[in-house]
This record gives structure tokens, sequence and C-alpha cells, in this order.
């Protein structure tokens, strides 16, 4: 695991992501019940560009991210009062080899971490009425960053400055992360393979021909999972 001591939402924050899966993305590599996402083509060709490019294809943070910076100072703050913990921020996080990443919102003790969402007041309403739809909503990344940050538990909470807050405590999901691990890694192996093949090839000329499509090659990861 390596640590990159980043702020997040900053410039130096995006050129250090850029061209990584990152958990925050991983429901465009793999759908909750497990299955391919047909986002899968469009998310390996903007991880390419961005290799390719030498740099982020989005270079600034937009008026939601900013806001909902904003709002996630109030939300830790209100977090760390209610737990009575401490919270560490984090910049990117990524495996040994650099191949995959995540951003969790705050570290907390030696094995937690803390996600926020600051939406809208009716998306709000229905995780506060819902009891656990915001981890439900956004399983796929928590999951994700446990597997990348190496911890046992996450804090979902969803945080609205004029509605209560709806906090949910979720630990590490072992075989969900089993089913996540393989086709995350399948995909990014893809990339380091079509991100070589880009390099070597004049751009002008270039046409990207594979004899299995990405989706048929994350499907054959998780059948051979399957049948371990």
């Amino acid at each position: 695991m390596k640590v990159y001591d980043v702020v997040q939402g900053t410039q130096e924050w995006l050129r250090v992501r850029a061209g990584v899966p990152s958990a925050s993305q991983m429901h465009r590599v793999i759908t909750p019940g497990g299955k391919p996402s047909k986002s899968a083509e469009r998310y390996l060709y903007e991880l390419a560009a961005e290799r390719l490019l030498g740099r982020p294809t989005v270079e600034h943070v937009s008026w939601e991210m900013a806001r909902g910076s904003q709002l996630e100072i109030q939300a830790i703050r209100w977090f760390e009062f209610q737990r009575d913990m401490d919270t560490e921020p984090v910049g990117f996080i990524t495996n040994d080899a650099g191949t995959i990443g995540a951003s969790p919102d705050r570290l907390v003790g030696s094995d937690g971490l803390l996600e926020v969402k600051c939406v809208n007041e009716g998306l709000h309403l229905q995780y506060l009425c819902q009891s656990g739809s915001c981890y439900e909503d956004h399983k796929i990344q928590c999951q994700g960053q446990l597997w990348i940050a190496q911890r046992a538990w996450v804090e979902v909470l969803a945080f609205h400055p004029h509605l209560p807050p709806a906090l949910c405590h979720v630990e590490r999901d072992e075989k969900f992360i089993a089913i996540l691990e393989p086709a995350v890694l399948a995909f990014a192996d893809e990339l380091e393979r079509l991100a070589k093949e880009l390099e070597a090839m004049e751009l002008g000329g270039y046409r990207a021909e594979r004899e299995k499509s990405l989706t048929e090659l994350l499907k054959e990861s998780l059948l051979s999972l399957k049948g371990a």
C-alpha cells in the first residue's frame, strides 16, 4: 500500500490519481450484483487518455465538489463530536503496484474510515428515512476503499446543513471484495496493456483492436472465480 500526501480536491490530487482506476469509479467496472458494468469500456478509454496525455482530463474542481468540500468540514466536525473520535485526512492511497487507488474522506483510528455524502434535499431525506440506503448506493466505493486502504470498517455519513444527518456503520465485506478484487485487477491489467499499445503507436493512426471486448474479459474473470 502507498499513501500520497496530497490534499483532496487540489490540482496535485487530480494529477496523482490521473490514469488510475479509483474506488469512487469502481461501479463503472462492476455492478453491486457482481456483474461487469456496461460503463467499463468508456471508463477504460478515459483513463487511457489521461495516461497518454500525462494529465487529468478534468483539471478543475466543479461547483458541486467545492460545495461538498465545504459541507464535508461541518460533517466531519459533527462526526467527531458524535462518536468522540478524532479523524485524520488522507490524500490518495494505492495498492503496492500503484495501479488501483482510493481517496477515503477520512481515516478513523487504526482500522476505520469515514465516507461523507452531501447530496440534495430529496436524496438526503431518502437516506434518512431508509436506513442503510446511503451505503447501498455507494457500496462498491466503500468496499473498494476498505480493500485498498486495508481497513476493517467504514462509517457512511449523509450530511445536510438543514436536515438531520444519517450515519451508518459498515463492516468490511470479504465475500464482496473477493468478487470486486479480481474484476478490478483484470480491468487494471487491460488498462496497462492498452496504455502500452498507445505509447507504441502514433495517435493519428491508432485503432484499438482486441480479440475480446473488455466486458468479455471481465466476465471470464468473474466466471473463473465462481469455478474456483
